[in-house]
């Protein structure tokens, strides 16, 4: 009876340590905030994940650079450190030029035209992360960039000599166009920077003027819708081929389900951040029309200069971009 006993218990010893083992977990390591909509997403995205495979596959998500800084992410999944993560794709431009369509200003002015032009790069930036050891999981932009403005703007010549605040290639670069003086400011130092009288405008998103509380110094709002910035989430791909099958495909429908709905998610906020702008004193205005054409010819030069510097991987992009 007791030898019984005992293979009984056995038994349900292994059946459970066969269970844990059977267990997978992923560290997904993302730079932004857990109060981002990105990170929101990437939490449902989890949660989903969780549901679907009974708990068989589980994501820690790391917020806020406390896994690896934003910049790092990338790499850090590449050398298995993290098994997953989410950077902007902007960051992967000296790696991978392809990924700087993102931020080719003047030239995607809608969603659906971030949306078309998303569905052209994707094919390309899925080589490249398969290159480099990395699975594509999905893609959400952030709200568009808009022009905030301590003083109104009616043409070109109201940029000249004034304070822009620049924080990639493409910011410094519009700046020097437009005969600004570049001054570079992380985003979390973006109120501090306003505050001191270093700043007299930017290019940035609705979503980040209201995140950092912008009123005050900053009296207008221009919805040019610049450009998209996209975040990306993807995972080692050693990590992701030693899933079953089955559980690939259920990360998969998890992944574009998370990229519907942070585009979705994106939009309302664009709607809600203009708002909260216009209900905190700042003025929401269109450009005028002369000054919106010469900013589409700036972006005609940049997205040449651009399909200049990347090559034919750029023309399968703006190619059918602009003549669909």
């Amino acid at each position: 009876m007791k030898k019984l006993l005992i293979s009984a218990l056995c038994a349900v010893s292994l059946g459970h340590a066969s269970t844990v083992m059977a267990q997978t977990t992923w560290k997904l390591a993302t730079g932004y905030r857990a109060e981002s909509f990105h990170t929101q997403n990437i939490m449902q995205f989890s949660r989903e994940i969780d549901q679907a495979t009974a708990g068989q596959l589980r994501i820690q998500v790391h917020p806020n650079n406390t896994l690896a800084k934003l910049s790092e992410i990338s790499q850090a999944v590449q050398q298995g450190k993290a098994e997953a993560g989410e950077t902007i794709m902007t960051s992967m431009v000296k790696d991978i030029p392809l990924a700087g369509a993102d931020s080719i200003p003047f030239v995607v002015s809608s969603y659906k035209d971030a949306e078309r032009l998303w569905k052209l790069q994707r094919p390309g930036i899925e080589k490249h992360f398969a290159q480099r050891g990395l699975k594509l999981l999905y893609a959400v932009p952030w709200p568009p960039q808009g022009l905030h403005s301590g003083k109104p703007v009616r043409g070109l010549a109201d940029f000249k000599g004034t304070q822009m605040r620049t924080y990639n290639s493409t910011t410094l670069r519009i700046a020097e166009m437009l005969g600004a003086k570049p001054v570079d400011v992380a985003m979390v130092d973006v109120g501090k920077a306003l505050a001191e009288g270093r700043m007299d405008n930017m290019i940035t998103s609705a979503l980040t003027g209201v995140e950092n509380k912008v009123w005050g110094p900053i009296k207008y709002y221009y919805e040019i819708n610049a450009w998209f910035p996209k975040n990306v989430v993807f995972v080692n791909s050693k990590a992701f081929e030693s899933l079953k099958p089955a559980t690939r495909n259920l990360v998969m429908k998890a992944a574009a389900d998370a990229e519907t709905r942070g585009w979705q998610a994106s939009q309302a906020l664009a709607g809600s951040a203009t708002e909260e702008l216009r209900q905190n004193g700042i003025k929401i205005e269109r450009i005028p029309a002369d000054l919106e054409q010469e900013i589409k010819r700036m972006g005609e030069k940049f997205s040449r200069e651009w399909v200049r510097s990347v090559g034919n991987e750029a023309n399968d992009i703006f190619v059918p971009y602009y003549i669909q």
